[in-house]
Formats: structure tokens, C-alpha cells, sequence
């Protein structure tokens, strides 16, 4: 029985591409954290978020984990290093060794840290050149998490986002029904009773020709990889003024979810 639980991470754990009514991001982990929390007499749960979206491995460890590491509770979701993977030049195995350092002071306080993989990304336009990086990367986290008994949530193998319907317009983040079936197996992972299967068929898509494909192609491109190009070059990034959601109530996500819904 969990009765706390903190997330740890960057866009994916924030929740980014599933807007809740205020503007601010419910996404994956808000919704796990609801599916933990109907386990526990009601106001017997605690629920913080740090996850703050754009931050690379070093600023997680720096500004997220030793909060986490104080309020040491009994979960605790590590997702870190996708950004870094991202940069050119960066190297998996050096990532993946950053990433352990920071992980034993984890399991050192925390009663379970759940790590996850890098999705399969051989159908996304930009960053379907980095697979085997990405592969490299996962085969790290994994081995990491066998020598230190930590559950996985492994988003290679979740088969169910690799439909398009799973990603926001910007094909770098996760849309509402995608955080779904992420936190479904976020659930599956840690041995709870889901309401729903993370891998259920989508309904059938009507064909698009290419004229179609081309078009939206244009748009995604100007809308959202060249500002994302511009932010890169100018040393920016997405998370430079935000700050994280902090503790929320499970009451407040059901709300804000059904809001939206």
C-alpha cells in the first residue's frame, strides 16, 4: 500500500500535451498518482510532482532529487536523460553512468523507485535517426535497474503509442489519451488492478493520402520544429520559467481531469 508518492523528471513527467482547464499539464504520472490513491482511505495519500519540462539529467539531480530524497517517500518515478540523449554529441553509456549515481541516492531513502525507458521512436520524423541511441540508453536503465531491484516502466515495448493518436501536434509529447495508457501501465508495473488495458486496439483511421501527410507535415514543422531548432541554438529551453506543480491533491486531479474530459 503506497501511501506517498513523488515524481521526478522533466516534459514527460510534468505532463506535457495533456492540458488540464487551467492551462497548467495533468499528464502520466498526475493520472497514476489518482490510481494509487484509490487504494488509500480518502486524504491518506500524499502526491508531489518536480518534474519540470526541457531539464537535462545534471539539473534533475541538482534541483529534484534531493527534494525527493528529504520528503523520502514510498515511491518515487525517475524518468531523466531523454533531453540529453537528444543533444548531438551526447554519449549513452556517460548518460546512463550520471544516471546511476543519482538513482542509488534514491533507492537509499525511497521504499520503491520506479525508472523508465525512451519510447520506440521509428515512426517519428526527427528523432527516428536516434533508435539505436535511444537502445542503447534504455539497455543501460534497464541493466541499472536489475542491480538495484527497481521496477521498470518501459515505453520501448508499449506498443499502443506508436499510433499517431497517442502524440500531441507537436510529435514530441504524449496527448491526453496517451499519458492514459502510459499511467495504465505505470499501474500494471507496480502490480495494481488498472481499470482499462494500456495496449486496447484504437479505432480504425480513415486512409490519408499523401497529399494529406505532406501537408501536415509543412505545419508541424513550421508550428513546432522550427521553434524548437531556434530554442536550441539560442541556448534556451521550454523549462527556463517554469516551476514545478508541487503537492497536489488526488481530489484536484479527478477534478481537473474531469474538466477536460
Amino acid at each position: 500500500m503506497i501511501g506517498s508518492y513523488v515524481a521526478v523528471g522533466d516534459s514527460f513527467t510534468e505532463g506535457v500535451g495533456d492540458p488540464g482547464p487551467d492551462g497548467a499539464f495533468v499528464g502520466w504520472a498526475d493520472r497514476f498518482a489518482v490510481l494509487l490513491a484509490d487504494r488509500r482511505p480518502e486524504g491518506d495519500f500524499q502526491y508531489t510532482n518536480l518534474a519540470v519540462r526541457g531539464k537535462l539529467l545534471d539539473q534533475i539531480v541538482a534541483d529534484q532529487v534531493p527534494r525527493a530524497v528529504d520528503m523520502a517517500p514510498d515511491l518515487v518515478s525517475f524518468c531523466a536523460g531523454g533531453n540529453d540523449i537528444l543533444r548531438p554529441g551526447t554519449d549513452p553509456d556517460e548518460v546512463a553512468e550520471r544516471f546511476e549515481r543519482a538513482l542509488v541516492g534514491l533507492t537509499a531513502v525511497a521504499g520503491t523507485v520506479m525508472v523508465t525507458t525512451g519510447f520506440d521512436t521509428r515512426g517519428m520524423p526527427v528523432l527516428k535517426h536516434l533508435r539505436g541511441k535511444i537502445a542503447t540508453y534504455n539497455g543501460h536503465v534497464r541493466a541499472i535497474a536489475d542491480r538495484y531491484g527497481c521496477p521498470v516502466l518501459d515505453l520501448w515495448s508499449l506498443r499502443s503509442v506508436q499510433d499517431r493518436r497517442a502524440w500531441d501536434a507537436d510529435r514530441l509529447h504524449l496527448s491526453p489519451e496517451g499519458h492514459t495508457r502510459v499511467a495504465l501501465r505505470a499501474g500494471q508495473v507496480l502490480g495494481l488492478e488498472v481499470p482499462a488495458d494500456p495496449e486496447q486496439p484504437w479505432p480504425p483511421l480513415p486512409v490519408r493520402g499523401p497529399l494529406e501527410v505532406r501537408r501536415d507535415d509543412v505545419h508541424w514543422a513550421r508550428e513546432f520544429l522550427v521553434p524548437w531548432i531556434g530554442r536550441r541554438l539560442r541556448g534556451e529551453s521550454s523549462g527556463d520559467h517554469v516551476t514545478a506543480k508541487g503537492a497536489l491533491s488526488p481530489e484536484d486531479i479527478r477534478m481537473r481531469i474531469a474538466s477536460v474530459a
